[in-house]
């Protein structure tokens, strides 16, 4: 399904090509996406889905893995995480009550698709910082 606005036609991730302006629209499908790409998008998002991954975690042990992230932020990254499916929160009543993250079947999909974009990120890594510099350097009035 496509979200529309005015005559151009804008596409949803579930059709074969993407046009940066969907995410614009007000339609409900649109405010979907946006509302996904946010948590998903969010500072510390990718690199816990990508230690889920591996196998279900502790809170503690994510914290520890994660290093320079604050607990407050862990929790509300893992919560909004959880809202959206994305992963699964198991608590094992014991003393102190276990806690145990792990990704649902969505979220594996999802850490299949985050690995390709991953994949390109280091394969063009030279390339986007030769872009950087460049517009570093128009933005300071040098020549390119």
């Amino acid at each position: 399904m496509a979200c529309r606005r005015g005559t151009r036609r804008h596409f949803l991730a579930t059709e074969v090509s993407l046009s940066k302006p969907y995410l614009h629209s007000d339609t409900p499908n649109c405010m979907a996406v946006r509302r996904l790409l946010a948590t998903v998008g969010a500072k510390w998002a990718v690199v816990l889905i990508e230690l889920l991954e591996e196998r279900p975690k502790r809170f503690s042990e994510l914290k520890r893995e994660v290093g320079e992230i604050t607990q407050k932020s862990l929790t509300a990254v893992l919560r909004d995480l959880e809202r959206e499916g994305i992963v699964e929160r198991t608590v094992t009543p014991t003393i102190p009550p276990r806690v145990d993250y792990a990704l649902t079947e969505l979220g594996v999909s999802l850490a299949k698709s985050l690995n390709v974009f991953v994949r390109w990120a280091v394969e063009n890594e030279k390339a986007v910082s030769e872009a950087r510099a460049h517009f570093a350097a128009r933005a300071n009035g040098e020549a390119p």
